[in-house]
């Protein structure tokens, strides 16, 4: 079984990294400054105990794999680039190929579904870096990261099976879940903190607004009556597995790393962005989640430095 890492960023390139090693054969699909650092250099590999370079096969697109064989691809690439990522995809890949997305947020795999089949969607609970072309860090040791699954829109097959049991392989602590959309709900939640990570430094009006804007998500899920793990599920699943030290320290999350690397782009549109969705959709407001989705998207646009926003005065707006 070939496995093919569509996105070799942070999760994808660890992830990618981590299955190499165990033997797999996997392929990188990277773009850019990174592919030609991996294809020069290699893709190295920080961990907290140590730095390795790695000869992984990397390719600049879909169109340059070899996808006659069995092969199962693993999403990684940012929300706001899957349509992108699918019009790369859809014409050399197999209809019958399983597509699994690493991703955070909660609409790719509805949107993979209208293209393949057999979608299966990934928690990814996984402290990880990418700050320099060539290079990707892992931050938690010695596991990884959680990486449950679970086929969209519900359910565990063969392939779920596998898809965990191949991640376990590579360090990961990695489930089997029939309600992978419920962990990954509670997962958005978590995650619309992130703009506020990216945008302002910390402080308790930080605080505040993630907390409210976390409220508002809670809100809004449940007038929509989104099914949801509970808080005390997601702590009990991360116990103590998720230990972060070395690799150069933690650095910001995602949306942080892109306003720190200058991609002119961001997620927030897909994760706080789907709060004020379904806010719209069922009359719930949801102000601080769409300042919060607009301010992370204009920092983006203009090259914002991350943490460089005063959070009181993001307050201040919603009085």
């Amino acid at each position: 079984m070939r496995w093919v890492v569509y996105g070799a960023g942070a999760v994808g390139g660890v992830l990618g990294a981590r299955l190499h090693e165990a033997g797999h054969d996997v392929v990188l699909v990277a773009r850019g400054a990174h592919r030609r650092a991996i294809l020069e250099q290699g893709l190295t590999l920080r961990t907290p105990d140590g730095a390795r370079t790695l000869t992984v096969p990397t390719v600049g697109s879909a169109a340059e794999l070899d996808l006659r064989d069995p092969a199962v691809v693993l999403l990684a690439v940012k929300s706001h680039q899957t349509q992108a990522a699918l019009e790369d995809l859809v014409a050399p890949t197999p209809a019958q190929t399983p597509v699994v997305a690493l991703q955070n947020g909660v609409c790719n795999e509805r949107t993979l579904l209208r293209f393949f089949a057999d979608v299966y969607g990934v928690c990814v609970m996984m402290p990880t870096a990418h700050l320099e072309p060539g290079v990707v860090e892992q931050q938690s040791h010695p596991v990884p990261g959680i990486l449950d699954v679970g086929r969209y829109p519900g359910g565990i097959d063969a392939t779920t099976r596998l898809v965990a049991d191949v991640f376990g392989s590579a360090g990961f602590v990695s489930q089997a879940r029939e309600d992978i959309m419920a962990w990954k709900h509670r997962k958005l939640l978590a995650n619309l903190a992130n703009a506020v990570q990216a945008c302002c430094g910390p402080g308790p009006a930080a605080e505040e607004l993630t907390a409210r804007a976390r409220a508002e998500g809670e809100a809004v899920l449940r007038r929509a009556g989104v099914a949801v793990v509970s808080e005390e599920a997601d702590r009990e699943r991360r116990g103590n597995i998720l230990r972060s030290g070395g690799a150069g320290g933690r650095s910001g999350g995602s949306s942080w790393q892109s306003l720190r690397r200058g991609t002119g782009s961001i997620e927030s549109d897909y994760l706080n962005g789907e709060v004020v969705l379904l806010g719209r959709l069922h009359g719930v407001p949801t102000p601080v989640n769409e300042l919060l989705r607009r301010t992370a998207v204009a920092m983006a646009r203009e090259g914002g430095a991350p943490g460089s926003l005063d959070a009181a005065q993001l307050l201040s707006r919603l009085a």
